[in-house]
Formats: C-alpha cells, sequence, structure tokens
C-alpha cells in the first residue's frame, strides 16, 4: 500500500502542476489585467507609465515564465495580494474556507443521514408506492436548478413568512455577544443555504444508493445468506449495504472534495461569505491570485479525495489489492 500511496501521490502533484499552467495560461488570456484596469481609471497614465508598471508586475513576461515566479512564490509561502481586497490572499482564504467548510459539511452530514435510508428503504421495495414517491423526490432534487431553489427558499421563507435572513452569514456585530450568542446567529444563516444544497444531495445520494443496493441484493450470496437463516438485518446491512459501499465511496468521497471549492450559485445567491463567491467574484474583478488559489485548492481536493476513494475500497472490499 505504501508504493500505491507514493505513486498516486507523485501522480497528483503531477497533475494539479499541469492542470494549474493550464488554468494560468487561460486567465492570461482574459482581457484586462491589473495595468489595462488601472489605465481605465485613470486616463492621464502615460505609455511610459504602463511599461514601467507591467514591467514591476512582469506582465512583459512570457506565460511559463510568470507562471515560474508565481510557482516560486507559492513555495517560499506567498500566496500573494488579492487586488480586488486590497489584503494578502492567505488573510483572505482562511475565514471564506472556514465559512464554506461549515457550510458543506453540514449540507453533506445533513444529506447522507437522510439520503442513504431513503435509498435502502426504496431499494427493499422496488416498484411500490414508497419506491415511486421517493424517486420522484430525487428526481426532482437532481433536475430542479440550484440557482431557482436558492430563489424560491428566499421568497418562501424570508419574503413570504420573514422568519429567516435572506442572505449573509452572520448579523453585523454579532461576535460581539458571545460564543454561544454568536453561534445561535449564524446557525440561523447556514438554514437556508444548507436546505438548498442538501435537497439536491439527497436526490442523487438516494439514487446512486438504490441503484447499488439494488445491485447487491441480487447477488448469490445473499440468497445464500438468507438460506443460512441470517436475519434480515444482517443480511441487508452486513451483506448487502457493505457490498453496496463502492459505488457509494466515490460519490461520498467526489462530494467531500466539494467542501473546499464551495457552491458557486448557491453562495452567490444567499451572499454567503465562502470560497465559491470568492471565486465568482474574483473572476469577475480579474483576481487572479484569489482565482488561481482557489483552483488550485480544488483541484487538489478532488485529486486528494479519488486518492482516499481508492484507499477505502480495500477496506469495503477485502478482494480489492493495491498490488
Amino acid at each position: 500500500m505504501t508504493t500505491f500511496i507514493t505513486r498516486r501521490i507523485l501522480q497528483t502533484l503531477a497533475v494539479i502542476a499541469v492542470l494549474s499552467y493550464v488554468c494560468f495560461y487561460l486567465m492570461s488570456l482574459m482581457p484586462g489585467d491589473p495595468v489595462d484596469m488601472m489605465v481605465a481609471s485613470n486616463p492621464k497614465i502615460t505609455a511610459e507609465d504602463v511599461a514601467r508598471l507591467k514591467s514591476l508586475y512582469g506582465l512583459d513576461q512570457p506565460v511559463y515564465k510568470r507562471y515560474g515566479n508565481w510557482i516560486g512564490s507559492i513555495v517560499q509561502g506567498d500566496l500573494g495580494y488579492s487586488r480586488t481586497y486590497r489584503v494578502p490572499v492567505q488573510e483572505l482564504m482562511g475565514p471564506r474556507l472556514w465559512n464554506t467548510f461549515i457550510l458543506s459539511f453540514l449540507s453533506l452530514t445533513f444529506s447522507i443521514l437522510i439520503a442513504i435510508p431513503l435509498g435502502v428503504i426504496s431499494a427493499l421495495k422496488p416498484g411500490s408506492r414508497t419506491d415511486y414517491v421517493m424517486n420522484l423526490f430525487s428526481f426532482a432534487g437532481i433536475s430542479i436548478p440550484s440557482f431557482w431553489l436558492a430563489i424560491v427558499l428566499i421568497i418562501i421563507f424570508a419574503v413570504k413568512f420573514p422568519i429567516l435572513p435572506a442572505g449573509g452569514t452572520q448579523t453585523i456585530g454579532a461576535g460581539e455577544m458571545g460564543f454561544f450568542a454568536d453561534l445561535a446567529d449564524r446557525s440561523i444563516y447556514l438554514i437556508l443555504p444548507v436546505l438548498s444544497l442538501s435537497i439536491q444531495q439527497i436526490g442523487r445520494f438516494s439514487r446512486f444508493t438504490r441503484s447499488a443496493m439494488l445491485e447487491a441484493m441480487r447477488n448469490d450470496f445473499i440468497r445464500t445468506a438468507r438460506a443460512k437463516g441470517l436475519s434480515r438485518s444482517t443480511v441487508i446491512w452486513k451483506h448487502g449495504f457493505r457490498n453496496a459501499l463502492i459505488p457509494l465511496i466515490t460519490i461520498l468521497a467526489l462530494s467531500f472534495s466539494g467542501l473546499f471549492s464551495g457552491a458557486i450559485l448557491t453562495e452567490t445567491v444567499f451572499a454567503y461569505q465562502g470560497v465559491g463567491k470568492l471565486v465568482y467574484d474574483s473572476i469577475i474583478g480579474n483576481d487572479y491570485n484569489v482565482a488561481m488559489i482557489s483552483f488550485v485548492i480544488s483541484v487538489s481536493m478532488v485529486l486528494i479525495m479519488n486518492l482516499v476513494a481508492d484507499i477505502a475500497y480495500g477496506f469495503a472490499d477485502p478482494r480489492i489489492s493495491f498490488s
């Protein structure tokens, strides 16, 4: 397993390097670098000033040299400076990552606790009225656009019945009221975003659980376990559900990687100060440093969680070997 993990880590680093360069190159093609933005806001700036500023920021160099300089700064712990927010990127990313982690972790946990039992129940009663109702709910959750669902929740719970805030992260000055008061205040602002994300994830997870359980319960070893007189719960959870974990591990690992990349549409609609909204604002404002760091974090988490999923396969199914 050590050789397998080492090889995968090296592959992960290579993929991150290639994808980060591609993203850096594509962002360099976007119109409006920092100097161009300065020129647009100050018509009195001279051509000499423009040339000097481009040389100062390295914008007159080829893309590969600028990428090399950027990587060198990252290795030294310098993530750059946010042109939009006027602060270092590391100071900006920390609170946003924490906010996104809280939002995504709560919605993912809530979705798993509801979706997996629903999927198992639906798989044990295929073709029944319960199965049809759950399938309807699952397809509705998968099909509803996230931005539309967020807007509908705002209209219902913040406009028609103003019991929850329409957006934001916490009330201004709430952090000065004490830990528990701050926790209660932040929880109120999390209800609608968590509900919006959970409805979609429940539909997706329950469909995967149902398909995996249906396939597992049709195997010969399930019939053998029943013939041996094992209890229904033992057959379902120890033999059926454990063998259905392989596809579930894959989808859950990929969903867990989104904890640090944020839900761009949901966070933007609810004005939630997380990584998703930060990425959106940085792209709109051509804030290269923030967008690149956010991209690298997202790609790294996807690749790392793929590695975690591959390792978890061996624990879920002893027949899988890493040799």
